[in-house]
C-alpha cells in the first residue's frame, strides 16, 4: 500500500495509541478488539516502513517516527470529519457513523440530559453514548484530545488556552442554587436570598482541578457578598460518598437548579438577584457527526421552546456575558 492510500481508520488507531500509550484502553476506546487494533498498527507501521511504538510487557512509547507521525495523523484526521459530517458521516460502504461521546457532567436529570434525550429522538439511527466527568475543565481537555465528542458547561469560564480548539454552542441561563443539610437554618424557606449566605462558607469546587471554571465562577459571585469560599478538600467520588461528606461539614454547596435532590438535603433556589450559570455545549472544530447535528439542532429548540437563553429581568452573570451569550 502507498503511504498515500492509508485508511484513516489505521491512523485512528494510532492516534488512539499513542495518546493512552497503552493497547486495551485505546481498543476500549475505539470499541475494537485489541488484537484487531494491534493487526492495524502493524499494518500501518508495514505501510510506513517505520517503527512507530516500543512496546514491552510495562509500557508502550512512541518512537521519534511516531511523534513525527501524530500531528500529521491528528490533521488528517480532522480533515476527514469535516468530509464525514459535510456528507452525513457515512462511509462509501454505507456503515453508520461511530458512536458519539456526550459529557453530561454528573449522572442524573438536568439540562445536559434533557438536550440529549431530545437529540436521540431526531437522530434514532444515532448511539448516543452519555459520559460522566464531573468539571467542564476536565472535559474540555477531554474533547481536545479527541477522547470525548460533546461536553456541557460554563465554557467562557474555561483558560483561554484550553478554549482555543473548541467550538461551543449557548444552551441555557441556568439558574443557581445552594444545597444545605436539614436542619440547615436557611432550610425552612422556599428560596436563599444572596445575602443570607453572609458569613456561610460555601462549598464550589475550590481545589477540583476538574471544575476551575465552576469555582471561577463561584468567586465572581461571592465576591463582595461576604460569602466564603469552602477550602480545597478532597473529591468525593459518586453522590453518596458527596452527600456524606457534605452533611458531614455542614457547609452549603453551590449547585443549578437541576441538581440532583439528595437524600438528608435540601435544594433550595438562589434568588435577589437570581444567579445564573451560563451552560454551552462544546465541541471540536472541524469535527463532523449526524449525533453532533441533532445535539446542536436540539439544544436550539428547546432553547427556544423554553427560553432558556432569555435571562429574567434583574437577574445576574459572571462578567464575560453579561452582554449575551457567545457563539461558535
Amino acid at each position: 500500500m502507498n503511504p498515500r492510500d492509508v485508511e484513516p481508520r489505521l491512523l485512528r488507531g494510532f492516534v488512539a495509541v499513542a495518546e493512552e500509550l497503552h493497547f486495551t484502553r485505546a481498543a476500549a476506546r475505539l470499541y475494537v478488539a485489541q488484537q484487531a487494533l494491534s493487526r492495524d498498527v502493524r499494518r500501518l507501521e508495514q505501510t510506513l516502513a517505520a517503527t512507530l511504538f516500543v512496546r514491552t510487557t510495562r509500557a508502550v512509547e512512541l518512537t521519534p517516527d511516531g511523534h513525527r507521525l501524530l500531528p500529521l495523523a491528528r490533521r488528517v484526521l480532522r480533515a476527514h470529519e469535516e468530509l464525514a459530517g459535510a456528507f452525513g458521516a457515512v462511509t462509501a460502504a454505507g456503515a453508520a457513523p461511530r458512536p458519539l461521546l456526550v459529557d453530561l457532567n454528573t449522572d442524573g436529570p438536568g439540562t445536559a440530559r434533557t438536550v440529549l434525550e431530545r437529540a436521540r429522538e431526531l437522530a434514532p439511527d444515532c448511539e448516543l453514548m452519555a459520559r460522566f466527568e464531573s468539571g467542564l475543565t476536565h472535559a474540555a481537555a477531554e474533547v481536545a484530545a479527541g477522547r470525548l465528542d460533546v461536553a456541557f458547561g460554563y465554557a467562557d469560564g474555561l483558560d483561554p488556552v484550553l478554549r482555543a480548539p473548541l467550538a461551543q454552542r449557548p444552551v441555557r441561563y441556568e439558574p443557581l442554587a445552594v444545597l444545605l443539610p436539614e436542619g440547615h437554618p436557611l432550610a425552612a424557606g422556599e428560596s436563599v436570598p444572596l445575602d443570607a449566605l453572609a458569613g456561610e462558607t460555601v462549598y464550589a469546587g475550590a481545589g477540583n482541578p476538574r471544575t476551575l471554571e465552576w469555582t471561577g465562577l463561584a468567586r465572581e459571585l461571592f465576591a463582595g457578598r461576604g460569602i466564603l469560599m469552602a477550602p480545597p478538600a478532597p473529591v468525593a467520588m459518586g453522590m453518596d460518598e458527596f452527600r456524606r461528606v457534605m452533611v458531614k461539614t455542614g457547609n452549603p454547596v453551590l449547585a443549578t437548579v437541576g441538581f440532583l435532590q439528595m437524600p438528608g438535603c435540601v435544594k433550595l433556589p438562589l434568588t435577589d438577584p437570581v444567579p445564573l450559570s451560563p451552560l454551552s455545549m462544546v465541541w471540536r472544530k472541524g469535527f463532523g457527526h449526524p449525533g453532533l447535528d441533532a445535539l446542536r439542532t436540539a439544544a436550539a429548540g428547546l432553547a427556544a421552546e423554553r427560553g432558556w437563553l432569555v435571562p429574567p429581568a434583574g437577574s445576574w452573570l459572571p462578567a464575560p456575558l453579561t452582554h449575551g451569550p457567545g457563539g461558535g
